[in-house]
């Protein structure tokens, strides 16, 4: 379980040259298919005749308690993660958009993309579980618990082909207003989730060790489909599978309004889109799903309750859930151990962005989650927003996006395109200066015509 715990520093190493994906150039008014990523209805008023992407990848880390300067330091950084008495919350995040192609013809637009998403969580964890199964300088201590929440470590890989389409409704001379629709196929990978709720009960740390105890029956689910049942505590566990076999649907709707200043240009323009409505269900033959009660008491065998060095060299959830049975603290309530079925995080987008004086633009954009991470059967989102300056001279383009987040706060990055080329980060400038999210992203798509 302490290799579980801190599953978010080994995937770290890979994030370090890493959720507002591509922020700053998917609002750019250079429209292309990050364009269109974002909002379907963007895909009729593309630049271009034609796009072609060639990659994109973006990359996340984001939590509340650790700045990034604390990875240089002598601090063992679960000690950090586990301070205070605040919940835990980190969100570990890889986009990675595929060959794609888009095109415009009079006044409708097209586009085929292809993504693969990873996703590693810890949903509201209780510092002090946590740091008393890491932390192995114990000192005497009693402490009470009583978190109603759905403490969650999830993690999830699943790939992504969406089919776009939208059209210009109305087109004059002040302005015009586009609608459109993207249907995505789902090809779940794989998923694991350890939620916890309703704990209440006590912490013992001694000169044995550390031990839980139950005041009454909290409610655990154990789920784990495809590679993440064996493991999940590096990033091969996730990139092992990430498409797996078409076992999904899900829809992006959206609306544009511009603004004109001109034939080709606006003064402003503004955007709408529900993303994510849809699900995708984990079919596998090692698929387990289990809810649970789980009663933590003193018994003849272990006096003091659940030792929790038990779970120090544990890899897997299956390993977590044997522990409990041998221990005989876990009773089935619900079991399904065959198909199971997990919800995207739907999400509401508003966008807009103001001409200032020619070649100079600011955005505004808000992300807004439209259901609770708490859900076991629930993928996470965030809730962002955020304003960026941009100067766009056609061939190069520079932008400095600047955020708010729920989980790590206010984020400063800076981007650029040249060409077809990107390159950026949400959080650069604030990484440099202890912020709590570290993000990069880049790629390249070509247009003509």
């Amino acid at each position: 379980m302490k290799k579980i715990i801190v599953t978010s520093f080994l995937l770290f190493g890979f994030i370090t040259f890493a959720q507002e994906h591509f922020s700053g150039i998917s609002t750019s008014n250079r429209v292309g298919i990050l364009n269109g990523v974002l909002n379907p209805a963007e895909f009729s008023s593309l630049s271009k005749k034609f796009e072609i992407n060639f990659y994109g990848l973006s990359f996340d880390v984001s939590n509340n308690k650790i700045g990034f300067k604390d990875l240089t330091s002598n601090t063992n950084l679960e000690d950090l993660l586990f301070t205070g008495t605040a919940p835990v919350n980190m969100r570990v995040d890889a986009t990675i958009i595929g060959p794609s192609f888009a095109m415009r013809w009079m006044k409708w637009g097209f586009g085929l993309t292809t993504k693969a998403n990873v996703k590693f969580d810890m949903v509201d964890v209780d510092p002090t579980i946590g740091n008393a199964i890491s932390n192995t300088n114990l000192v005497l201590n009693t402490t009470l618990l009583n978190n109603p929440n759905n403490q969650r470590l999830d993690g999830t890989s699943y790939g992504t082909v969406g089919f776009s389409a939208a059209r210009t409704i109305i087109d004059n001379d002040k302005y015009s207003f586009s609608a459109g629709i993207t249907l995505n196929m789902l090809f779940p990978g794989s998923y694991s989730n350890f939620g916890l709720s309703n704990l209440n009960g006590t912490i013992t740390e001694n000169a044995s060790g550390a031990y839980l105890t139950t005041n009454q029956p909290a409610t655990l689910n154990i789920a784990y489909s495809g590679s993440l049942a064996d493991s999940f505590t590096n990033f091969n566990d996730y990139s092992q599978s990430i498409f797996g076999k078409l076992n999904g649907l899900s829809t992006d709707i959206g609306v544009n309004y511009e603004w004109k200043d001109g034939k080709s240009n606006y003064k402003i323009k503004g955007g709408l889109a529900i993303k994510n409505m849809g699900s995708m269900t984990f079919k596998d033959n090692n698929n387990h799903n289990t809810n649970y009660t789980l009663d933590i008491h003193s018994t003849p065998q272990n006096l003091q309750g659940l030792d929790l060095s038990l779970f120090n060299n544990v890899n897997n959830l299956s390993e977590v859930e044997q522990v409990l049975f041998d221990k005989g603290y876990l009773n089935i309530s619900d079991q399904n151990k065959t198909d199971f079925k997990v919800s995207l995080p739907t999400l509401l987008t508003l966008y807009a962005d103001f001409k200032i004086v020619p070649k100079v633009y600011v955005t505004g954009y808000l992300q807004q989650k439209m259901k609770k991470d708490e859900s076991n059967a629930q993928i996470t989102a965030r809730n962002i927003f955020s304003v960026t300056p941009r100067i766009n001279l056609g061939f190069f383009e520079a932008y400095l996006p600047v955020s708010q987040d729920e989980i790590s706060g206010t984020n400063v990055g800076f981007g650029f395109r040249l060409a077809g080329f990107y390159l950026g980060s949400n959080s650069i400038i604030t990484s440099l200066a202890d912020g709590k999210q570290a993000n990069i992203y880049t790629g390249y798509r070509l247009a003509f015509l």
